[in-house]
């Protein structure tokens, strides 16, 4: 083999690894599911688990309702305390931007909407009752 070979694999890491390193999901497996169910975009493309991913690489990432745009800024083989996942991508100002305008809208929904879960109260009933017979 070759060194040229050794330093480009060593500039390089799995897409679904490098999520799971910088701490965008819990395991490797969740991660390499999101890759495959098309939520992460490498440089506009959508990507397999296995696509290495490089410093300087553009990844659009999709969790929940949230879009996380990023720039690869290192690599890391090792999944290590968030202080140091931290260091691994940059977030655009855009994307940031637009996260916290959207949680501050849901946030807003989920306060001014009741959401029920379960069965209906007996005061629930009673105006389900006084609905349907008119």
């Amino acid at each position: 083999m070759n060194s040229s070979t050794n330093e480009s694999s060593a500039e390089r890491l799995r897409i679904d690894k490098w999520l799971w390193t910088a701490r965008f999901f819990k395991t490797r497996a969740l991660a390499a599911e999101a890759v495959e169910g098309g939520k992460v975009h490498l440089n506009g493309a959508r990507v397999k688990p296995a696509k290495a991913v490089g410093i300087g690489d553009m990844l659009e990432i999709r969790i929940g309702h949230f879009v996380f745009v990023v720039a690869v800024r290192g690599l890391s083989p090792r999944r290590g305390p968030a202080s140091e996942a931290v260091k691994l991508f940059a977030e655009m100002e855009e994307s940031r931007a637009a996260r916290e305008t959207l949680a501050a809208q849901l946030k807003a929904e989920a306060v001014h909407g009741e959401i029920r879960q379960g069965r209906p109260t007996k005061r629930d009933r009673r105006h389900i009752i006084r609905f349907t017979d008119g």
